[in-house]
């Protein structure tokens, strides 16, 4: 054959590639590994399962040089059958093509692990690639080579070597070979049968194997089955993707505001899809402080690739922010979709987001949102830890309360970490590399090192309502994206009417108040009646609740305060009486928002009768949504207010006593200096209390009129008055000032009343407002119903 006429072609693949060592389905964060992970020409789970050329029907036959093939692919699958039967792994190294025609006239087939890997080729890019494949090839020699022969046709083995430089696998575990992996077309129905009933890859080979009797004999792994289901899932959505563009454009023909983005181009869809209804984007405008990223969907026990951006609402409801669909889940798609949804919500970033335990995702918000606090998910990481931990589960029935109590108990970072060393060291986990790696991460999950921030949960210790998915009972394993649509909307419906009775409850119901404290009957006309529940919760807590001072530096008062017979399990809690400002160890007002038992405790041992309005959250009030302000005052006034409590001067008098009690005791000296202050007090403030608002000031003092019999002499020069062309004296002017700040005082009441007046006169018509909008909303139904 001349060799003019000839044009050769090589395999130049570095390995990887194919089913075996393709990325892992996203929806899980595990790495599988598989035994070989070489090149392929074709891929393992696209074909009917290929068939098996096995001449004269011998399945022992060896190869040998001269033995004739009817084709190519026969050659190609005898030695693939015999690379199962010895033990190794094949592919395809190289053609020889006729520069006639251009068709193949020689092959060679040769050991998956002939070759060396170039270690430099895929960096490609200024980093190092993030899950570097293991190194498979070690130069083995073993080939066979076929070439066509004129004019019969056959294919003809011209070169052949058996022998291998690596240990061959044995037949338990061939299986697992990346070319002998192959998903047949029976196996393919049974598969979407079973995740279409809900079943993931793992419950799926469980059945396989029991159908096929043994691991062995199904003929592809679950890394395989992993990866059909997920091109198989992003085959059909790319085909109906269409439907959610057109839906989308719809929507915005119809609403402005209604936003929606596509990753790349729209007309050649690649990416991913973000939306978001204007009803979405103003609920972010009044509860945009906390998110979740909900990836349940991505999970394989729904075919939806689907995330919705959740928040929580003024009655603890779930409230939807805007949706995704993800069929491109790596960092540059979530770094874009995380940007899109930044847009979307007025470019306001969110005080904290909790996610799914996700690395990938973990450094998209690093990007996006560089200050917000990230959490992962603790109850996604507590379910991960039945499956990862289900041996120390079954062996130690005690584990699991022993694990709990530890995340969810533990009231400091010291009693955690001691905790969680004793619990590691019981039950020999030191070395399990899962729980070390959510031990890393522990800032991340572990309540005790989130308390800080606000996340608008009612308990530390129970699942919030916001949690649970938006759309549960109505997105489920069978869902497609035909009937998506009918279900996103109906699930609108349903929240929105939730809301609706939510409303409608706080407005016209009154709860039932268990203290006669004003602070009670403030709350009941403040929070909303859900909130407000949780709220007396607190309240009628402090009753079991008795309190110590601890320390007073002169400003802050720090007090130990626990329930009677447990003082080793105590709270501490500042107070700054000037200010009214009390913080609290379990830092419950900023992880939630309400204020905890423990500084309500101090606030009745310390006669505040009502919440300062720094403690009353408007997002969780039942104006949450008004844009009229209706708190007394703000910024500066807000001190100023408080100063003219009754409570607040109580307070500072009584704190001020207590400093000029312990100062005048030290000496008899200073005990008697301070008998003389105190009568000489007595007398300024009884003159003060008969006089209200008309005793004379100067410089912000009490004219001294006691000590002279009630006249104060002229200033004068020369022993003349002080009264030239016409001015007036000095007593005179003090008069005249003293009759104006009167008259000021008096109209600063009069505006008061006014004011008040007219807060009540909002307030109701904001309730009013409210009222029509419930009924508005029921009408709207009742008429849906009809019809």
């Amino acid at each position: 054959m001349n060799m003019e006429n000839e044009m050769i072609e090589f395999d130049i693949g570095l390995g990887g590639g194919g089913a075996g060592s393709g990325d892992d389905d996203a929806m899980d964060s595990e790495q599988h590994h598989v035994i070989d992970e070489e090149m392929a020409d074709s891929s393992p789970t696209g074909g009917g399962g290929g068939a098996i050329y096995i001449p004269e029907g011998d399945p022992d036959l060896e190869p040998y040089e001269g033995m004739e093939f009817e084709s190519e692919e026969a050659a190609k699958a005898f030695y693939n059958s015999y690379g199962r039967r010895v033990g190794f792994s094949t592919r395809v190294s190289s053609s020889r093509r006729s520069r006639k025609d251009g068709a193949i006239i020689q092959r060679s087939f040769v050991c998956a692990k002939e070759g060396f890997r170039n270690l430099n080729e895929k960096r490609t890019k200024d980093r190092e690639i993030k899950r570097p494949r293991i190194i498979t090839r070690c130069g083995c020699k073993a080939s066979l080579s076929v070439k066509i022969q004129e004019p019969s046709g056959k294919w003809v083995v011209s070169g052949l070597v058996k022998e291998h430089n690596h240990e061959l696998v044995p037949p338990d575990e061939v299986h697992r070979l990346r070319s002998h992996r192959q998903i047949s077309g029976p196996a393919k129905t049974l598969i979407d049968t079973l995740q279409a009933a809900g079943m993931g890859p793992r419950r799926i080979m469980s059945a396989l194997i029991k159908e096929y009797g043994g691991a062995s004999k199904v003929g592809f792994t679950e890394v395989d089955c992993r990866n059909y289901i997920r091109n198989n899932r992003q085959r059909s959505f790319e085909g109906e993707i269409q439907l959610l563009l057109d839906y989308l454009r719809q929507m915005h023909a119809d609403n402005s505001s209604f936003f929606y983005a596509v990753q790349g181009d729209e007309d050649q869809y690649t990416g991913n899809v973000f939306w978001a209804d204007p009803k979405a984007r103003m609920n972010y405008t009044y509860f945009g402080d906390t998110v979740t990223f909900d990836t349940t969907y991505r999970s394989n026990r729904y075919r939806l690739p689907f995330a919705p951006f959740i928040g929580v609402n003024h009655h603890g409801q779930p409230v939807l922010f805007g949706c995704a669909f993800l069929l491109n889940e790596s960092e540059a798609s979530f770094v874009w979709l995380f940007k899109t949804w930044l847009m979307a919500m007025s470019g306001r970033p969110p005080v904290s987001i909790t996610t799914d335990h996700d690395t990938v995702i973990g450094s998209a918000i690093m990007q996006v949102f560089p200050e917000t606090r990230h959490r992962f998910c603790k109850w996604h990481i507590f379910k991960k830890c039945q499956e990862k931990l289900s041996h120390v589960f079954l062996a130690h029935p005690n584990f699991e309360a022993d694990f709990h109590k530890c995340v969810n108990l533990t009231d400091s970072i010291e009693e955690f970490e001691s905790c969680w060393l004793s619990l590691v060291e019981k039950f020999d986990l030191r070395d399990h590399e899962w729980l070390q790696t959510i031990y890393s991460a522990r800032r991340q999950w572990v309540p005790v090192y989130l308390r800080d921030t606000f996340f608008a949960e009612m308990s530390i210790t129970q699942r919030s309502d916001s949690m649970n998915s938006y759309f549960d009972g109505y997105v489920n394993a069978s869902t497609n994206l035909n009937q998506f649509f009918k279900l996103y909307e109906k699930a609108l419906e349903s929240r929105n009417e939730k809301e609706v009775k939510a409303d409608y409850d706080t407005m016209n119901t009154s709860p039932v108040l268990k203290t006669p404290s004003p602070m009670e009957k403030q709350a009941s006309e403040l929070y909303t009646r859900k909130l407000f529940a949780r709220f007396q919760e607190e309240l009628v807590g402090t009753l079991t609740f008795m309190a110590s001072k601890v320390e007073d530096d002169g400003e802050v008062t720090t007090y130990q305060v626990a329930k009677f017979g447990e003082d080793h399990k105590a709270y501490y809690v500042k107070f700054n009486v000037l200010e009214m400002r009390a913080t609290c160890s379990c830092q419950m007002f900023e992880f939630s928002g309400l204020l905890c038992r423990h500084v309500l405790a101090i606030f009745r041992v310390t006669n505040v009768l009502t919440l300062p309005s720094h403690y009353i959250l408007k997002r969780w009030t039942r104006n949450a949504k008004s844009s009229i302000i209706l708190e007394e005052r703000g910024g500066s006034g807000v001190v100023s207010s408080y100063l003219e409590s009754h409570t607040v001067r109580f307070n500072t008098l009584r704190h001020k006593a207590f400093k000029f009690v312990e100062e005048g005791a030290e000496s008899i000296d200073s005990y008697n200096v301070a008998i003389v202050a105190l009568k000489q007090a007595a007398k300024i403030v009884a003159v003060a209390t008969k006089n209200e608002g008309k005793t004379p000031m100067t410089n912000g003092r009490i004219r001294e009129n006691v000590s002279n019999g009630g006249s104060q002499a002229n200033n004068s020069v020369g022993n003349h008055p002080r009264s030239v062309s016409g001015q007036l004296s000095e007593d005179d002017m003090d008069r005249k000032i003293q009759d104006l700040t009167h008259e000021v005082d008096c109209a600063n009441r009069k505006c008061e009343v006014y004011r008040a007046n007219l807060l009540s006169v909002l307030r109701d018509i904001e309730d009013h407002k409210q009222q029509l909008s419930v009924k508005v909303q029921n009408i709207k139904l009742s008429m849906k119903d009809g019809l």
